[in-house]
């Protein structure tokens, strides 16, 4: 048995050893690639024909001075522009050879074109009668893939996509970058352990339009070489290549994870372009050797078939770089939770992260809708065509079961005020929530936005307030578990389509048993304006914490005024502050907002007013319960108490006090803790 395990094993290292490198050398057809414009042809021995015989003339001899050349000879129609660029990691001979055979290739595969361009191994040449130096072109791109084939195309394809989209922000706004960057990362497949990489710009580009152009590399790239182990694509502005080997000769493997802005390779040797001989040669190779490895794996199966069936191989976290994802994993993970859920409801609520990577079509720049303290959120559709909200937790300290167990209490939230987390991805260190999908964004990006802020008539806005108002009820004292929110703002309230609220964003929820719901942190977290004072200070947080920052929340929709705004507009701390103090001396409707002054009730505005100031009071004791409130709201005939002193009216926190930055887009979280019954 020792025997044939061990044959088994020499024959595959041996086959690797002797023909992978020299197979995806060979892969596709050899350069030259040309592209010869159609129509548009110059006659021979016109003023055009000269003047680009001057040009291949000049772009030979600057070959070995520089890996970038633009120049243009010539006037008006007969002018001819023209262009070469090297990559940067070929050497100073292959920077000479490759130009002129291009200049020969040119010529050859495109005579009398007005316009015409080569790509060779290590180079690229182009002219044309209409100036195109400095001016993006994505058309036409051309692709090549590795005649060789991946097993795991689905976590390759996000390694390489993470990669390709590190290389293109260095090369793209990197000032010392040089428009090129090179990189590698570990990658196990098989026999493969290395993921090596280049993309390039033409220096007559901007950073954006280099931007603009590899990431429609990478996008072609992704689309036609999703299963090859290598692939390259030829744009007019760009290049792009990766390989599971070394494809500059004399390259030694950087650390993993390393990704450099300037080749650290010296050396790249262009090769023949016969390689017929050593085709033959390889196949005999090939044939020889699989006889042997047929024999030997036969025996093997018999042996070890079935263990090998039963001892499936993983690949490991770190080599994935956090892509997490096996498909027998998520499978078990699949059922484990099936068998967990409620029964009544039709599906599992656990997703797999294949299908969180064809939602977002692999994390894609483009989906992205913003960026947490938890981590990034994506827009993405699933496989029945719902619209989606995919958050993809940056960290956390939770285990998988732990992480699962506190999402499906999350699930079990609803209402019609709180954004619905439909399901959740939990795959070794990846933590993926997917919540429905809100199309008008958060409620500060219309708040805050004056053209956008006249949509909220006076109306809409007290609807806004007692939808908030029911959420936050619902939490302290409707749902199965007691949950303090702690981080109640507008970036953290979202909009449906109707532009109904729903409150999201959990990361920072506490969810425990008791009456009033009291507790001590030592970590103070959340945003400051809209924290109560005992929890600014002292880290006390109950439920009267989250009627502070409702009370907050309720004289910025009343205002249209971001609470962060008044120690530099009207020299008070906080929006409480300035009402409270224009409260005090009966100019309350100072603060009424003019877009709404039509659609406004003034005696409504009061109260309202008298709301959110009862609710930012300095002491928690004074401040009513939601209940409290919501029947405030209800019930126009109950008499409100007068407004005590809110808190930071006297100059509690200065203007060095850092300020939270709210995001644009909220994204939603959990981590939660402190679990008990009610």
């Amino acid at each position: 048995m020792a025997y044939y395990q061990s044959a088994s094993m020499i024959f595959h290292s041996l086959l690797a050893y002797l023909i992978f490198p020299s197979l995806v050398r060979l892969s596709g057809a050899d350069p030259p690639y040309p592209f010869c414009s159609e129509p548009g042809y110059y006659a021979v021995n016109s003023t055009f024909q000269n003047n680009l015989d001057i040009f291949i003339t000049s772009v030979s001899s600057n070959a070995s001075l520089s890996n970038f050349y633009s120049t243009s000879y010539g006037n008006g129609s007969d002018r001819v522009y023209g262009q070469h660029m090297i990559l940067n990691y070929a050497s100073n001979q292959d920077r000479r050879t490759c130009i002129d055979l291009a200049s020969q290739d040119i010529q050859r595969l495109c005579p009398n074109n007005t316009e015409a361009m080569v790509w060779n191994e290590v180079c690229q040449l182009r002219y044309s009668g209409w100036d195109f130096i400095g001016r993006l072109d994505v058309t036409g791109n051309m692709w090549l893939d590795n005649s060789m084939s991946v097993s795991r195309p689905d976590q390759f394809k996000l390694v390489v996509n993470t990669m390709l989209q590190n290389l293109t922000k260095v090369a793209a706004f990197d000032p010392l970058s040089d428009m090129y960057a090179a990189g590698a990362v570990e990658f196990k497949d098989a026999s493969m352990s290395m993921l090596y990489a280049v993309v390039q710009c033409g220096r007559d580009l901007s950073g954006s339009d280099c931007n603009i152009c590899l990431q429609q590399a990478i996008k072609d790239a992704l689309a036609n070489c999703f299963s090859s182990a290598g692939g390259r694509i030829l744009s007019r502005s760009c290049f792009l290549r990766y390989e599971q080997y070394a494809f500059y000769e004399g390259q030694t493997a950087p650390e993993p994870n390393q990704t450099t802005s300037s080749s650290p390779f010296p050396h790249s040797s262009f090769g023949s372009r016969n390689k017929m001989g050593l085709v033959v040669i390889l196949l005999i190779v090939v044939a020889g050797l699989a006889v042997l490895l047929s024999a030997s794996y036969v025996c093997y199966l018999q042996i070890h078939g079935r263990e090998r069936r039963g001892n499936r191989s993983v690949i490991p976290l770190s080599v994935l770089h956090n892509t997490g994802y096996t498909s027998d994993n998520t499978s078990l993970m699949n059922r484990i939770f099936q068998q967990r859920f409620d029964k009544n409801v039709p599906s599992s609520p656990f997703i797999e992260f294949t299908t969180i990577l064809n939602a977002t079509n692999y994390f894609s720049a483009s989906n992205k809708l913003g960026q947490g303290g938890f981590g990034p959120v994506y827009k993405g559709i699933l496989g029945d065509g719902r619209e989606v909200a995919i958050k993809r937790l940056s960290s956390t300290e939770q285990g998988t079961e732990e992480f699962a167990n506190e999402v499906l209490l999350i699930m079990r939230l609803q209402h019609k005020n709180l954004v619905k987390l439909l399901g959740f991805c939990a795959d070794n260190e990846e933590k993926i929530l997917v919540y429905e999908y809100m199309p008008n964004g958060s409620l500060d990006v219309v708040l805050f936005d004056r053209e956008r802020r006249a949509e909220l008539d006076w109306r809409k806005r007290i609807d806004i307030i007692n939808g908030i108002a029911r959420g936050v009820l619902y939490l302290h004292e409707d749902s199965r578990l007691r949950i303090i929110h702690r981080d109640l703002k507008a970036s953290n309230i979202l909009l449906d389509s109707e532009m109904n609220p729903k409150i999201s964003d959990f990361g920072m929820a506490r969810i425990f048993s008791g009456n009033d719901g009291g507790a001590n942190t030592a970590t103070i977290v959340g945003t400051y304006g809209y924290m109560a004072p005992e929890y600014a200070m002292e880290g006390l947080y109950s439920t009267k914490s989250d009627v502070f920052s409702f009370g907050v929340l309720v004289l910025e929709i009343i205002t249209g005024e971001r609470n962060t705004s008044f120690h530099l507009s009207r020299q008070e701390l906080t929006i409480a502050a300035y009402a409270w103090h224009l409260w005090q001396d009966e100019r309350e409707l100072e603060l009424v907002d003019p877009l709404i002054i039509g659609s406004c009730c003034a005696e409504e505005f009061r109260r309202y007013m008298q709301i959110g100031l009862l609710c930012v009071q300095e002491d928690a004791y004074d401040r009513p319960t939601m209940s409290s409130v919501v029947v405030m709201m209800k019930n126009e005939s109950t008499t409100l108490a007068n407004p005590q002193q809110p808190a930071f009216s006297v100059g509690r926190f200065t203007e060095h006090h850092q300020q939270v930055t709210d995001n644009s887009c909220s994204v939603n979280g959990v981590t939660i803790s402190n679990i008990d019954a009610r």
